[in-house]
């Protein structure tokens, strides 16, 4: 897929994924959300790629849904994007942001959000299943839907309240205003704000952390059994994907050179690799034949 609205660049095992239409703050469409969707496969199937940073062009980070169908622009049938009448259990109604989201929650790669400037709608929610999120001190933030007169979308009313409690999304989402980066870093939707300049150099320098020292198997286990272990009912239940995948994990190459290299005082050279190293309980929570 040849790219129009996103820039995919990779350099020394870094993906950064830029929202590239800043001439409208990087505004949501239906093409955007193909693109990144097909970026996402690209970053999962390349072995060479450890971490991605995702960030916007210009001013912006994503100023949320592309607003130039005017009062049509979430009314699917009159758009014609679906057909009137349409069954609501039709593929073709799905939120485009929930797509999103979908994907980038089932990524086997470590995701850092680079907030630049406006994260609003779908440029907010759009954050939330991303691993860690650093903010420029200009970004804004605001789940703007109810004074749209729509609702949360992109899955957010899952992941809001498990990033950051109950009491805080309730807060942001039933007065759907929009709130600064100190604001952000006070209800833990982003872990740091920086200075603009600082930006893209605190986020590479987390990749590159990631990049330069961890196992790539270990890291897509360990970012599923977080998420994943957030709906569990019981800690048995964490403990039962733990057992074994340490089991798995430890009769690995990964593990040998993790501990030789600890003991030998160097740099660890880990062999195994997520397209062809993942261990036979992956993906746990399709088969369930461990209960």
């Amino acid at each position: 897929m040849a790219y129009q609205t996103i820039i995919l660049a990779v350099d020394a095992g870094i993906a950064t994924l830029t929202l590239n239409r800043p001439e409208k703050l990087n505004a949501f469409n239906r093409r955007m959300m193909d693109e990144l969707i097909d970026a996402f496969d690209k970053i999962d199937s390349d072995d060479a790629v450890r971490a991605v940073i995702v960030t916007g062009a210009g001013r912006g980070f994503c100023a949320g849904a592309d607003l130039s169908a005017g009062g049509a622009t979430f009314d699917y049938e009159k758009r014609g994007a679906v057909g009137s009448g349409a069954d609501l259990s039709d593929d073709s109604v799905r939120d485009g942001g929930g797509r999103l989201t979908l994907r980038i929650f089932e990524s086997k790669k470590p995701l850092i959000g680079a907030i630049n400037g406006p994260a609003v709608g779908i440029g907010a929610t759009m954050l939330l299943p991303m691993d860690i999120r650093i903010a420029a001190e200009e970004a804004r933030f605001g789940f703007v839907f109810a004074r749209r007169g729509i609702v949360m979308e992109a899955c957010s009313s899952w992941f809001l309240p498990r990033v950051v409690g109950v009491a805080q999304a309730l807060e942001w989402t039933l007065t759907g205003r929009v709130f600064p980066a100190a604001e952000a870093l006070a209800g833990r939707l982003v872990s740091r704000v920086v200075p603009a300049a600082d930006l893209l150099p605190a986020a590479r320098a987390l990749a590159r952390e990631i990049a330069d020292n961890t196992a790539p198997v270990s890291v897509a286990l360990s970012r599923q059994m977080i998420w994943r272990m957030l709906g569990a009912d019981h800690p048995m239940e964490a403990h039962k994907i733990d057992s074994r995948l340490i089991f798995e994990r430890g009769r690995s190459g990964d593990a040998k050179e993790g501990v030789t290299a600890f003991l030998e005082k160097r740099a660890a050279r880990f062999p195994d690799t997520v397209s062809a190293g993942m261990p036979a309980t992956f993906p746990w929570w399709a088969e369930r034949k461990y209960e």
